[in-house]
């Protein structure tokens, strides 16, 4: 049985971090969520049953001060944009790993992402810094587990949303060559379970890679979406296109903020996959089933419910609380009519501006 402890997930209003909470609260757990502008909490349907605290992590006293008490420390965290990201990265894991240790927390929970088998100097600037973070965190004695995701499928999910927006907008899908590689993602239900249950377990630090049960090419990917949204969308494969032109490209027709998107598609490099599934034996409850590619893709495309207790939705489908940029979002007319932003109004947009 779970005992009750009291937890803090920082990014609270992010994607994860959004997701993370009721499950925590249904657990029985203590929350307090952590927001760099706590005004946003309000805007949330559990932020009645949660502590909001202002937490900048690169505050000391505000980090102090919200790790007061808290047994478990989620640190959902992550800088993708900006030539000094990963500095910024550095100085709040660091920041954190301190006021962690001088609170008397009992573990840290971190978010990170997968790490190709590679030498160091042939990883991304993002798989990088996730990677210092993780040490960095590790390093304030107290036991932390890093959780490496690949691909996080998910109505509202940055990584989702780059392969829904991309598949809508454009009637070609470009594929280069070097896009082969694997990819091992996760539906963001899973991955929540996940994180959760790393509050009853006990053991050294260490990573985890947590991924669902299939593996795949990236291209693969790109056309089970297609597939599953009922999209047609050839694919044509293309040598030698630069990573960096491939990612600017990208971020011209996807809402996704730009250098988010050059930053994930540096990524695709290399094989992004589970080395172990260690995870679902410490983590996840005896039994649990993954949730497959298709049915995640099926799950976070369907309708936003309007109606419905926000208790009751489904974590991989649309919230209310989503970016603007996710899910089948409506446009309203000059004339006061609503219609979905369809694909050649989405790349004319994007020509013209």
């Amino acid at each position: 049985m779970t005992q009750s402890q009291r937890v803090l997930v920082t990014g609270a209003s992010g994607y994860v971090g959004g997701r993370l909470i009721p499950e925590l609260l249904r657990r029985g757990h203590s929350v307090a969520g952590g927001f760099y502008d706590v005004y946003k909490a309000d805007g949330f349907w559990w932020s009645d049953r949660i502590d909001a605290v202002q937490l900048d992590v690169s505050d000391k006293e505000q980090v102090l001060a919200g790790l007061g008490g808290v047994h478990t420390a989620y640190y959902l965290i992550h800088g993708l944009g900006g030539d000094d990201f990963m500095q910024k990265d550095r100085d709040a894991a660091q920041t954190f790993a301190d006021g962690a240790r001088d609170a008397g927390v009992s573990r840290i929970v971190y978010l990170s992402g997968i790490v190709p088998p590679v030498d160091h100097d042939e990883l991304s600037d993002h798989i990088s810094s996730r990677l210092e973070v993780e040490d960095i965190l590790t390093g304030s004695g107290i036991p932390t587990y890093a959780l490496r995701a690949a691909i996080l499928l998910g109505s509202g999910s940055t990584s989702f949303e780059i392969v829904r927006q991309l598949s809508e907008r454009l009637p070609v899908h470009t594929v280069p060559t070097w896009m082969k590689s694997q990819v091992q993602p996760i539906a963001i239900v899973d991955a929540v379970k996940a994180l959760a249950g790393c509050v009853d377990h006990d053991g050294e630090s260490r990573s985890y890679d947590i991924g669902g049960s299939e593996r795949m090419p990236y291209s693969d990917l790109l056309a089970l979406f297609t597939k599953v949204a009922g999209l047609t969308r050839p694919q044509i494969e293309i040598p030698l296109l630069p990573t960096a032109l491939v990612g600017k490209l990208a971020g011209q027709f996807a809402d996704v903020p730009g250098s988010t998107v050059e930053s994930l598609v540096e990524s695709l490099h290399e094989d992004m996959v589970c080395s172990e599934t260690d995870f679902r034996r410490d983590l996840l409850p005896e039994g649990y089933e993954l949730v497959g590619v298709e049915a995640a893709f099926d799950r976070a495309l369907a309708d936003p419910a309007d109606d419905a207790d926000p208790a009751e939705l489904d974590p991989v489908g649309p919230w209310p609380n989503d970016p603007d940029w996710a899910g089948g979002r409506v446009e309203t007319n000059d004339d006061g009519t609503t219609h979905k932003k369809g694909l050649l109004r989405s790349v004319v947009d994007r020509i013209t501006d």
